[in-house]
């Protein structure tokens, strides 16, 4: 080919262009004159790399605080990935099996990454170091994580995250005020001695509140299990994944942040109080909260000792014994 030639597939490109720009009005030729001036893309510009690496700001000197920062910002980012995966499922108009499956698999493997790199908790700080900042956090906590709270909405019919003691109370017509002040995790930050919401949860809901019940009515009919059930006749296979789903949101993922409570906050004669006044001892052992995405996939004993197993493994080092 002559050089002097424009290649044939570039001028086919050309064309679809000119279709694309013409559909929507816009004249392509001051587009291609933008990019004789534009810059080269730079992989830091891209991602944004300066930013990013300027969005760690410890609180104190201690250096192990930028470790605690670090790890909440990728923890953050990986709720963001569930949440677009799970926000592609209820939004998908003909949604097949093949999709569902595909998109819940992405979940748990951000999950698996998640509840493993917890490590980095429990193991990559120096617990003097930890007990020192921590007080300098007063009153934040990871309670008021809202990214988890949209996963929590968006995977189950809202009642079954109602609080256990009044479960039965509520259904799918349930007012949405009433069941966001009824959920679990209020309770998690209750002042003991008075009743009252402490600081850390006056300060979520005046952030969040408004959002959160405006999800739970968006999500009556899009939730997971919702469009799990829209399926009709689902596989073996769908019905484990959605089953590793309730298992690594509800079981795995808090008790690894109860591993490392007990780790820097557990000592005789009393516990240490977490950040923001949460009450972890209560509130991360899913044997108490009971907390099941989709209980129509489980039998009552597995009900009945939702967590149970995994707590006394991990935690104390011994398997439960059955029979």
């Amino acid at each position: 080919m002559d050089e002097t030639q424009i290649d044939p597939k570039i001028l086919a490109k050309i064309e679809l262009l000119q279709e694309k720009f013409k559909a929507s009005g816009q004249d392509m030729l001051s587009y291609l004159e933008g990019l004789l001036y534009a810059d080269y893309l730079t992989y830091w510009e891209y991602i944004n790399l300066d930013t990013l690496l300027s969005l760690q700001q410890p609180k104190t000197s201690f250096k192990d605080e930028k470790i605690f920062i670090i790890y909440h910002q990728i923890t953050e980012l990986y709720f963001k990935l569930i949440l677009s995966e799970m926000e592609q499922i209820a939004e998908q108009e003909s949604l097949s099996e093949d999709f569902f499956k595909s998109r819940l698999e992405r979940i748990l493997m951000y999950f698996d990454h998640l509840i493993s790199s917890f490590a980095m908790m429990w193991k990559g700080m120096e617990k003097e170091q930890f007990l020192k900042f921590r007080m300098s956090l007063l009153p934040s906590s990871g309670f008021q994580s809202a990214q988890f709270r949209e996963i929590e909405l968006m995977a189950t019919d809202v009642w079954h995250l109602v609080t256990v003691g009044k479960r039965d109370q509520y259904d799918s017509n349930s007012d949405a005020i009433s069941l966001f002040e009824n959920l679990y995790w209020q309770q998690g930050a209750i002042e003991l001695a008075t009743g009252q919401k402490t600081l850390t949860l006056k300060s979520f809901e005046g952030k969040y509140r408004k959002g959160l019940v405006e999800l739970i009515e968006n999500y009556r009919s899009k939730n997971l299990w919702k469009r799990y059930a829209e399926l009709g006749t689902p596989s073996e296979e769908l019905r484990e994944l959605m089953r590793q789903f309730d298992l690594k949101a509800n079981v795995f993922w808090p008790l690894a942040h109860y591993k490392s409570a007990v780790r820097y906050l557990q000592r005789d004669p009393v516990d240490i109080a977490a950040t923001g006044g949460t009450n972890w001892q209560k509130y991360l052992p899913p044997r108490f909260q009971k907390v099941i995405f989709f209980p129509d996939l489980w039998s009552q004993e597995e009900q009945a000792e939702w967590g149970k197993g995994w707590v006394v493994k991990e935690i104390f080092g011994e398997e439960i014994q059955k029979g």
